[in-house]
């Protein structure tokens, strides 16, 4: 197996949903961080052997392959294939396991990983509800239905709060948190992004400056009466790209390309689909023993925010500070466009370790119907 590395990592800055992206297909958006990667690595596009792109709701102006059509747009030679793919919410962390794994396999010495997601122009899970409200799952098997209970992510959000003992004040704080470090951070040159061309947006559009807590505590909860989980407390909906090159380390160093980092190790896992949000746990178990290191040589640390409650039970449940959680905030701030969010969070995990010195970041994902992805990287 070939040596697999990370030669560069980008994402556009994201932005809220009906916010500065409104007006950009998904395939224009995608296309635009595609031409940015290859342009900024100096990579020969024709050596690229395959475009894998992340997008959850696959239809409308993200239907047909969106992947390719980006790829067609950003110029690439036509030999260059593409195709996209659905892990829910880790999708774009899913497409850098697959293109790191068809690289160290020999298949191919260049791969782009690449996700994508428009809120604001495709309506979340609108391929698997038909157009009903999305607690609806009209599209899903009655015989599935019967046997596995699907609840809507915020229901499972509000069972992991119960299991964990998380409070309503809890998750509030870790939200106001969230933002703060976000807005702080945003003061920092972040190599990871690069602006959408024609668009104004330089920062995250999502970050609060200052959080209203009497706002936040007046919210509903998502859920009815008695929950814990509100608006505030969950990732926003968002609109944004971002893409990664992978490359053999020993072919990209004899094509004059710097690399960043290397993989450690990649995790997949299912977990109960009931609970849903859980899996992070295990799957971070798993990729620290694969990676042979501890929680405590990590340096960075990403645990997606789908909602508060993930990252603070997962804390609790491994003994982790999470005041090392998120460093620069998280999905609650800068929001979550779902098909881009996981190479975004490996972006920001990159120039996160490149910005401190560190060597070694966690980055982790939950998934719809109980699903996680886990990926270690050193920076080299």
């Amino acid at each position: 197996m070939h040596d697999t590395v990370i030669v560069d990592a980008i994402r556009t800055p994201f932005a809220k949903r009906g916010g500065a992206y409104t007006q950009l297909r998904p395939d224009t958006l995608l296309a635009a961080q595609l031409g940015a990667l290859v342009q900024r690595t100096g990579v020969d596009p024709a050596r690229i052997g395959d475009v894998i792109a992340g997008c959850v709701s696959q239809a409308g102006e993200q239907a047909a392959n969106v992947g390719r059509q980006a790829a067609l747009l950003a110029g690439l030679p036509v030999e260059v294939p593409a195709v996209t793919m659905n892990r829910m919410c880790s999708s774009g962390q899913s497409t850098a396991h697959f293109a790191a794994q068809a690289v160290a396999a020999g298949d191919m010495d260049y791969a782009i990983a690449c996700g994508v997601e428009s809120m604001s122009r495709v309506p979340m899970f609108l391929d698997v509800t038909l157009g009903a409200p999305f607690r609806d799952w009209s599209g899903l098997n009655p015989d599935l239905l019967e046997r596995h209970v699907l609840p809507a992510q915020a229901d499972s959000a509000e069972l992991v709060a119960k299991q964990w003992s998380l409070s309503r004040r809890d998750l509030d704080d870790f939200a106001a948190e969230s933002h703060r470090k976000a807005h702080q951070s945003s003061a920092i040159a972040q190599r990871e992004l690069v602006p959408v061309p024609g668009c104004d947006l330089r920062v995250d559009e999502g970050v609060r400056p200052r959080v209203d807590r009497e706002k936040m505590a007046s919210l509903q909860p998502l859920s009815g009466p008695g929950g814990v989980i509100t608006a505030a407390n969950a990732s926003q909906m968002t609109d944004g790209a971002a893409a990664l090159l992978v490359a053999r380390a020993d072919v990209a160093r004899a094509d004059g390309l710097r690399p960043r980092a290397r993989f450690r190790a990649r995790v997949v896992m299912g977990s109960d689909p009931r609970l849903q949000l859980d899996g992070v746990i295990p799957a971070t178990r798993a990729a620290l023993a694969r990676a042979g290191v501890g929680l405590g040589d990590l340096d960075w640390i990403e645990v997606n925010e789908a909602f508060a409650c993930v990252p603070l039970a997962w804390a609790r449940e491994l003994g982790a500070d999470i005041a090392d959680v998120n460093p620069w905030g998280g999905a609650i701030a800068h929001g979550h466009p779902l098909g881009a969010t996981g190479l975004g969070l490996v972006a920001k995990a990159l120039a996160g370790l490149e910005s401190t010195g560190g060597t070694l970041a966690l980055v982790v994902f939950c998934a719809g119907h109980g699903m996680a992805t886990a990926t270690v990287l050193e920076r080299l």
